[in-house]
């Protein structure tokens, strides 16, 4: 069942981010969007913030409906704010988010999507390790 409800997800993923594309011609990348918000850019503005707040009212209607599958976080806040800074760092730094170029850039074939993801994916995986080499509870 799990499997089934993240295949779903991934699909809904891919055919909103083709979308995107073919109608607006736009990358679904969410830390573009973000950024794109201030400075506020006529015409662009509206866009950005329809876009975002769709994401935010998904989730709330899937924690309404399905609560089960929005799990929190076993982790402190602070623990959570500090994650946070850092992938808003590394997003800047990578030019792009896992939306924009893991799953916009890698399905277009772009070399610089290509290496941010695998960056992006290299990282997780050695920041697993070493906090499991640590001890730190998962």
């Amino acid at each position: 069942m799990e499997f089934a409800i993240s295949a779903l997800g991934g699909i809904l993923i891919g055919l909103a981010a083709s979308l995107m594309l073919v109608a607006y011609g736009r990358i679904a990348g969410v830390s573009g969007m973000v950024a794109g918000l201030l400075p506020p850019q006529r015409g662009d503005w509206a866009f950005r913030v329809w876009f975002l707040g769709g994401l935010l009212l998904a989730g709330a209607v899937a924690s309404v409906f399905a609560p089960q599958l929005v799990a929190a976080s076993p982790r402190p806040v602070a623990w959570l704010a500090v994650a946070g800074l850092l992938v808003g760092f590394g997003t800047r730094l990578g030019n792009g988010c896992t939306s924009g170029h893991g799953v916009c850039g890698v399905s277009r074939l772009a070399p610089r999507s290509i290496l941010a993801t695998c960056v992006f994916v290299g990282f997780g995986m050695l920041t697993v390790t070493l906090l499991r080499w640590l001890g730190v509870p998962s």
